[in-house]
């Protein structure tokens, strides 16, 4: 259906045959706020008297802005559609026209209209809100139910990976300078202050002392020593790279995988297990395990 074909059918509503029905249905389909086009395809309905009607016109209703205009549409008699009659076998006894006028609405009727409309107005929409009210319950359930899942899935495989508990240390670990660092920030030593206090009031006059001497040295030594000038020929210093890597290898263990597990750098952790993995192949199972638990955890925390 063109655009003057239903324009015609919109100034002639009494014209819609079924064919026309199909195509109203599809502008439909590609339109679903086009009121006209709903209004047509719902007269359609009922003048067919299809079983789609009473459905269709639950929704024509939910989609129409002026519902007066929808019953009058329907209900009226100027668009119910007549046999139409051969004037031929019709015998004419008298010329004389009369014309029926139709009767005016009352304000009884008109006010009842209106209160009907109202009222299934306000019925749609309490529906409506009744929905609207069971899917935000329906959501918050989910969501609530999600997160409590998602909170004991990362508990289970924190308990797993023993994070929070205290990290064992072995004599034979090797670290370097900033790796001790992280070491000492992730354990800090709890010492009694009474103790340090008392121990620092003892040695408070020996460093004093020392301290002395050593500062008088130092000035004459900037008094008497000549500056030292720079070599001519200063030697080049080469970073072995390789060198660096096997020793980042040696000095990886367990207790600074789980510094960067504790500190949650999740892939400096699969990284530490990596290379554990190649420092210690009888573990590889256990490290292969917690390389697994810990792209876990990275998961549901970001």
């Amino acid at each position: 259906m063109n655009q003057s074909e239903f324009t015609y059918k919109l100034n002639h509503p009494e014209n819609i045959s079924e064919t026309d029905a199909s195509s109203l249905s599809q502008i439909i389909e590609q339109f679903p706020y086009f009121q006209s086009a709903r209004a047509l395809y719902l007269k359609s309905l009922h003048s067919q008297r299809s079983y789609l009607y009473n459905n269709e016109l639950k929704k024509t209703a939910a989609y129409t802005t002026d519902r007066d205009v929808l019953f009058d549409l329907i209900i009226s008699e100027d668009f119910i559609i007549y046999k139409p009659i051969n004037l031929g076998e019709v015998d004419v006894f008298d010329e004389t026209f009369i014309e029926v006028k139709k009767p005016e609405p009352t304000l009884e009727e008109n006010i009842e209209k209106s209160i009907l409309s109202t009222i299934a107005y306000i019925e749609d929409s309490d529906k409506d809100d009744e929905i609207i009210s069971q899917i935000e319950t329906k959501i918050v359930a989910k969501t609530e139910h999600y997160n409590s899942e998602i909170k004991k899935l990362n508990e289970s495989i924190e308990e797993k990976l023993e994070i929070g508990k205290p990290l064992p240390f072995q004599e034979n670990e090797k670290h370097s300078f900033s790796e001790w660092l992280k070491l000492t920030k992730a354990q800090p030593i709890e010492r009694e202050e009474e103790i340090v206090e008392e121990k620092t009031a003892d040695l408070e006059p020996t460093i004093d002392s020392s301290k002395q001497k050593k500062l008088e040295l130092i000035d004459r030594f900037i008094e008497t020593n000549p500056k030292i000038a720079p070599s001519k020929n200063p030697s080049q210093t080469f970073i072995n790279i390789e060198r660096k890597e096997e020793d980042a290898s040696l000095l990886m263990t367990e207790t600074l995988a789980k510094i960067y597990l504790e500190q949650k750098k999740y892939q400096k952790a699969i990284q530490a297990y990596q290379i554990l993995i190649l420092k210690y192949p009888e573990k590889s199972v256990l490290f292969a395990e917690r390389i697994e638990d810990i792209r876990a955890l990275q998961q549901y925390n970001n």
